[in-house]
């Protein structure tokens, strides 16, 4: 994979999970990083540990669903290092889960508010900034298994990874000519507090028994195995894959 020296990555969701693990990949690199989400104190903690490494990091307080706290965002990141050459939109909730009769229009919209309007107004303001430098850019956009399967009380959840699929096909065939790749991630089961949520609800022994040996490598997967997959599609390597969606499942979906 090429280095990264002298660019730039914004990671949302980044104080915890595949966001911090994605942020910490591109320090590895050599990238500039952009840590943003709603947790700020987190933010701080990693910004000191990435510069403790001897890497460059600025920290923005964000809510994604909020059009004024993501355009300050860009602007943080283009007043502090100059230019945007990498977006990952990972910021996401699970919301509640309930059945559709049960579920309100408010837990609905909180949902789609963050996983889909949020990756909406990441990538135009994101694009904005790529498109004014001319540099072209790489943006990737981090679903989830459930951008392709549903299950039982998770509707607000389910629909908001499947229609961020749309989005970033959509956008990928807008952006291509003038060099900016549009890419989705979706991964299965990974060791994230988002899971353990996910465990929490289900139980240990039908997490054990059922879910986890649904996955042909017989185990969740680790946040920097993900934070791999994105920075490589952000990487040169990746020069010709956009539009795409790359599932790192461990074999899930080859199950259902």
């Amino acid at each position: 994979m090429s280095e990264m020296n002298g660019r730039v990555a914004l990671v949302t969701g980044a104080s915890s999970g595949i966001g911090r693990s994605t942020a910490e990949v591109f320090a590895a690199k050599g990238a500039k990083v952009v840590l943003a989400a709603r947790r700020s104190e987190e933010l701080a903690s990693l910004a000191d540990e990435i510069e403790g490494r001897g890497g460059e990091a600025t920290v923005i307080t964000t809510d994604v669903s909020s059009p004024e706290d993501v355009e300050a965002m860009v602007a943080h990141a283009m007043e502090t290092f100059g230019r945007l050459d990498y977006a990952v939109n990972n910021a996401g909730t699970e919301g509640k889960f309930a059945a559709i009769t049960e579920l309100t229009v408010e837990e609905w919209d909180a949902v789609l508010g963050v996983n889909l309007r949020g990756a909406f107004l990441c990538m135009k303001s994101e694009a904005a900034a790529m498109l004014e430098a001319g540099n072209g850019g790489a943006i990737v956009n981090v679903g989830s298994v459930n951008s392709f399967l549903g299950f039982p009380s998770g509707s607000a959840y389910v629909a908001s990874k499947h229609g961020l699929i749309g989005l970033t096909t959509s956008v990928s065939a807008e952006l291509a000519s003038q060099g900016i790749r549009v890419n989705a991630v979706c991964p299965g089961i990974i060791d994230t507090p988002m899971h353990h949520r996910a465990r929490g609800l289900l139980g240990d022994e039908v997490y054990d028994s059922v879910v986890l040996p649904s996955v042909h490598l017989q185990r969740a997967g680790r946040p920097e195995e993900i934070a791999q997959a994105i920075v490589f599609l952000c990487s040169d390597e990746a020069s010709y894959i956009t539009g795409a969606t790359l599932t790192p499942d461990g074999g899930f979906t080859l199950t259902i």
